[in-house]
């Protein structure tokens, strides 16, 4: 960190100084200084270096409102707002119940019901860590009673989160369209194809793991039990107590692609709907004090995140000034790079990076950077915020840093979680890398058929 600062003021070449940044801003992340802050002192600094103290006086001065003051980015209050007060309504445990319910027959019933509910929380939350910290509490202690391994369960919590957060309402993907300057109605729209097709994949996965890791005893009597006690009546009534999730992403996602709403009108239905079902869903129950919460909390995301925002501004117009981004595309054309032979190689970088980075730092590192090589390479804006995004959450659980591994495993140290059963961090990572697999190929099917992401957008638009 201070060789990197101390080299910013060396009479270096424009792209050394970048370097330079980049590896001081790379030293703040480490240390746990927020986002925002580990990206507006480098780009500062750099600016100081390049041009003097009138670029930095005159991007201080402007840029945070200019970058900030955007009708589009409007939906991120909204959004944000919409996901906590679904929260506060206590919707987690309805949708876990009504997994259950609905797929308790499947092999690996309770597994598959809480992959499904995770991606219904995780869309509305927009929180991986979150959804996961729900799971977790409710999922792995009826997993680990009914005989499954405990890997399994583990996998299952940790996984169920991914799709969610390609599904709209998605707070990462309207992030990725502020940073990629991209319209927001679209980029949420890109996310449905890709994100059911991650939910899907990730069902059959856990169900084949149930035929091998969960005794037959214990199938037989979960699928049983499930037919046994569970009758439509049942079924019904667990769906009348989640009906507000199903329909507020329909509502949304049939709004944008109709034209019948832009996206930030979405999002203001989406919080008045919510706000309408917390009163109801918590009355009697102190409901104005759930409304209090969840509005302080939102006011204190969107900060986060507007403030994150103006960070990767700030850091790409540093970059621009380096030529860092130009030199990149450079390189890549240099290397005569196609666009899946690029992906690939983004594929490996985006897992190297995500054993010691989080999704943000992540996409606000690699986007700037990368934006003029996605033009050169014909690759779609749309299509490459469902793939940075989705690569961003496989962050949060790979080991040996994924931040979701250390979540499971804190909780599992309670022994109310983990039924008496010793639950180690290997076994945590071992239930990650079980699930690996899929998550690469889902990334691979991805870039070799990019309409699953595209088609959906193209068709709004046409009509």
């Amino acid at each position: 960190m201070v060789g990197s600062t101390v080299a910013l003021f060396l009479p270096l070449v424009p792209e050394a100084i970048g370097i330079a940044a980049c590896i001081l801003m790379l030293s703040l992340i480490f240390i746990r200084m927020p986002v925002a802050l580990a990206m507006i002192v480098p780009a500062l600094l750099g600016m100081y270096a390049l041009r003097g103290e009138l670029l930095v006086e005159s991007t201080m001065t402007t840029l945070p409102y200019s970058q900030v003051a955007n009708w589009t980015l409007s939906v991120v209050p909204m959004f944000i707002l919409m996901g906590l007060l679904l929260w506060k309504a206590g919707l987690t445990e309805s949708l876990y119940a009504t997994g259950r319910l609905w797929l308790g027959w499947l092999p690996g019933g309770l597994a598959v019901g809480t992959n499904v509910a995770g991606a219904g929380l995780a869309s509305v939350s927009g929180s991986s860590v979150g959804t996961t910290y729900a799971l977790a509490r409710i999922g792995i202690p009826e997993m680990l009673k009914a005989g499954y391994d405990k890997r399994l369960a583990i996998g299952a919590v940790i996984v169920a989160g991914l799709p969610g957060q390609l599904i709209p309402p998605s707070i990462m993907l309207v992030i990725y369209a502020g940073i990629a300057e991209v319209p927001i109605g679209p980029q949420l729209i890109a996310g449905i194809g890709p994100g059911i097709l991650v939910a899907v994949l990730f069902t059959v996965m856990i169900v084949l793991f149930a035929k091998r890791w969960v005794p037959e005893e214990a199938r037989a009597a979960e699928s049983a039990a499930a037919l046994r006690q569970v009758t439509w009546g049942d079924r019904l009534v667990s769906l009348a107590r989640v009906w507000p999730v199903p329909l507020l992403i329909g509502v949304i996602v049939w709004g944008m692609f109709s034209g019948t709403f832009t996206a930030t009108e979405a999002g203001a239905v989406a919080a008045v709907f919510a706000l309408v079902i917390t009163l109801v869903w918590k009355r009697g129950d102190r409901p104005f004090r759930a409304i209090a919460d969840a509005s302080v909390a939102t006011v204190s995301s969107v900060g986060a995140i507007f403030f994150m925002l103006v960070g990767v501004e700030a850091l790409s117009r540093m970059f621009t000034l380096t030529g860092i981004s130009n030199g990149f595309a450079e390189l890549v054309e240099s290397m005569n790079l196609n666009r899946v032979t690029f992906l690939l190689l983004m594929m490996v970088v985006y897992i190297i990076l995500g054993t010691f980075m989080e999704p943000l730092p992540m996409m606000v590192l690699t986007i700037p950077i990368l934006m003029p090589t996605l033009v050169d390479l014909d690759i779609s804006l749309l299509w490459y915020g469902v793939f940075a995004v989705f690569m961003g959450e496989l962050a949060v659980v790979t080991p040996p840093v994924g931040i979701l591994a250390f979540i499971i495993h804190s909780i599992c140290k309670e022994p109310e979680v983990n039924q008496g059963q010793k639950i180690t961090l290997n076994d945590v990572f071992m239930a990650c890398w079980w699930f690996m697999p899929m998550a690469i190929l889902v990334t691979v099917v991805l870039i070799f058929f990019p309409e699953i992401a595209t088609w959906l957008p193209d068709m709004a638009a046409s009509g």
